[in-house]
């Protein structure tokens, strides 16, 4: 497993990623105080921290849709999910903000050959965690 969304396992098969792009922010407040001279920058917190994943999928050989399709969903109703690395390291609770594919190599039922994905998810304060999901989430470390 490379990453874990929710419960959304990210690996090299069946849905692939092969880049992980992340840029974390911190927020300052800009006060000028003397003339001709550098203004001063008030710490005000941590600002956006966002991951974006990237990667391609070969649906009709390796399959990979249900997953996107479950993302999809994620991304609807809204919910935090805790993002996990593949060395055990969780990153913090996420909302998935953006969906991207690109389709190529069309078939009959309109369903490329090979599509490339993009997930952004923006970090979030866990405290507004569904229990339900924690739950399955519980339940499904106890399988691993």
């Amino acid at each position: 497993m490379l990453y874990l969304v929710g419960a959304v396992a990210l690996d090299t098969a069946p849905f692939s990623i092969d880049e992980m792009e992340r840029t974390a922010s911190a927020d300052f407040a800009v006060k000028p105080l003397l003339r001709n001279s550098p203004p001063v920058r008030e710490f005000m917190g941590e600002g956006d921290d966002t991951i974006t994943l990237s990667g391609q999928l070969l649906p009709e050989r390796i399959g990979g849709l249900t997953e996107l399709e479950t993302l999809h969903g994620l991304r609807r109703a809204g919910q935090r999910l805790p993002v996990m690395r593949g060395d055990g390291r969780m990153l913090g609770w996420f909302v998935i903000t953006e969906i991207r594919e690109r389709h190529a190599q069309l078939g009959r039922s309109g369903i490329g050959g090979m599509l490339e994905h993009t997930l952004t998810l923006v970090k979030v304060d866990p405290a507004g965690a569904s229990p339900a999901l924690l739950g399955s989430l519980i339940s499904l470390f106890g399988l691993l």
